[in-house]
């Protein structure tokens, strides 16, 4: 008999717990099959003469338990995620995409406060700063400790969170107090983090506050410790929707002075037919001549990043544009097409700093024109159906920036999604 992985036993034991007991709580089981085709011409940078274009279908697929009682809840998520045909048809060992995406329990000590403890979203407003990062096939998660207050009569919320993170360079048993005993070596993470966000819901308006510290491992075994402060608003007034949002980076960073901003503005006008929303966002790079050691480079370290600056992610995802820093002026808007929707951007984008040109004089700032669509259609309860496509202008700023030679770059995508719950509990 096939041996079976610890996360396959997992779900049989919990599906045959949970159905063959009587139980005072509710539990949903659901799923989540999503595979996505991509023709890569010029995403993320652009491309080159004599390349081309990238061509796959990545798929993800997960299953959600959701068990709550009045004094409690948890979930528990499994995800694999694989480009098709990476696997072969006949096999006797996994190639590793299965793995944990979320496992959380949450206590509810009073109708106004919780605690919320393991693998779980962080996730808050635009996610501009902290996102779940969905569109990824793999998303983001944060094993975190979060005290959370929520006053309905006064619609505001508070989270408090808080982290440590270790890992496995040295196999449990023998992790004991040694020299360097609590040195992190995964790169890309924190070590440490804590942060307190505030919301308050007003009657033409939202407010959110966030005081965040990110503490990460230098390899001298020191801690550079790096606060970002943020400030997200909105304000109705008659059928125009004023928004921003605005964060200011200080501390350190690998031993240097961080000194750096983000800030966004943009006015949504709804009409009969569609919203209208026209912004701007500015954030910040390191100039040329700018010889000191301070940091003045703003990065968006957690949040969704593919949701800003353009679908092709030129802009703090793969090659993140370095100290560059970005300017994006952009228009947005939204309209039924037939029994679906389409979304339309159009961003501009300037350096967020003053280039040099090698042969003396400043880079112009106009770094080219993104154009992004996408189709969206509902089919029944369970399905979504998406559409994409996108082209990038790049000038000869953008090409002295950036690898390749190509000015005109495109990116399309379908992508399928079934979400099903398939078994629901009485309460």
């Amino acid at each position: 008999m096939k041996k079976l992985t610890i996360a396959k036993t997992l779900y049989l034991a919990l599906l045959g717990l949970v159905i063959s007991q009587n139980s005072f709580g509710q539990f949903t089981l659901s799923a989540e099959v999503r595979p996505r085709s991509e023709f890569r011409n010029g995403f993320k940078t652009p491309t080159s003469e004599g390349s081309k274009p990238a061509f796959f279908t990545e798929q993800r697929s997960r299953i959600y338990f959701d068990y709550v009682q009045p004094n409690y809840q948890m979930k528990l998520s499994f995800q694999d995620v694989r480009i098709w045909g990476q696997t072969t048809q006949i096999f006797k060992q996994e190639v590793g995409t299965t793995f944990l995406s979320e496992a959380w329990g949450q206590v509810n000590l009073s109708p106004k406060v919780a605690i919320k403890a393991g693998r779980q979203i962080i996730s808050y407003d635009n996610q501009r700063f902290l996102g779940g990062l969905e569109w990824a096939q793999q998303g983001r998660r944060h094993d975190a400790l979060l005290f959370k207050i929520k006053d309905d009569e006064k619609q505001s919320m508070l989270d408090i969170g808080f982290a440590f993170n270790g890992d496995q360079d040295i196999a449990e048993p023998a992790l004991l107090a040694r020299p360097a005993a609590n040195f992190y070596s995964v790169g890309g993470s924190y070590k440490t983090l804590q942060y307190a966000w505030y919301h308050k819901d007003f009657e033409q308006g939202q407010l959110s506050l966030l005081a965040l510290n990110a503490g990460v491992q230098n390899a001298d075994s020191t801690l550079s410790n790096k606060q970002t402060f943020g400030l997200i608003a909105s304000k109705n007034i008659g059928k125009i929707t004023l928004a921003t949002d605005s964060y200011y980076q200080t501390g350190e960073q690998s031993g240097n002075k961080v000194n750096a901003f983000l800030i966004g503005l943009n006015a949504t006008l709804k009409t009969k037919i569609t919203p209208i929303t026209l912004g701007y966002e500015f954030i910040s790079g390191k100039d040329d001549t700018d010889a000191s050691s301070t940091i003045t480079s703003f990065s968006p370290d957690y949040g969704t990043n593919h949701a800003h600056n353009g679908f092709m992610d030129y802009f703090f995802v793969g090659p993140a544009n370095g100290t560059v820093g970005v300017q994006d002026i952009y228009l947005k808007t939204k309209f039924k097409l037939g029994k679906g929707a389409i979304l339309a951007h159009a961003h501009q984008f300037l350096t967020g700093s003053e280039q040099v040109l090698e042969s003396g004089g400043n880079l112009e700032k106009n770094m080219g024109t993104e154009v992004d669509l996408v189709y969206v259609q509902k089919i029944g309860s369970d399905i979504t159906l998406n559409l994409g496509f996108s082209q990038l202008f790049a000038t000869e700023t953008m090409l002295s920036l950036r690898p390749g030679n190509i000015k005109s770059n495109n990116w399309g995508w379908a992508m399928i999604t079934f979400n099903p719950t398939l078994f629901k509990s009485e309460k």
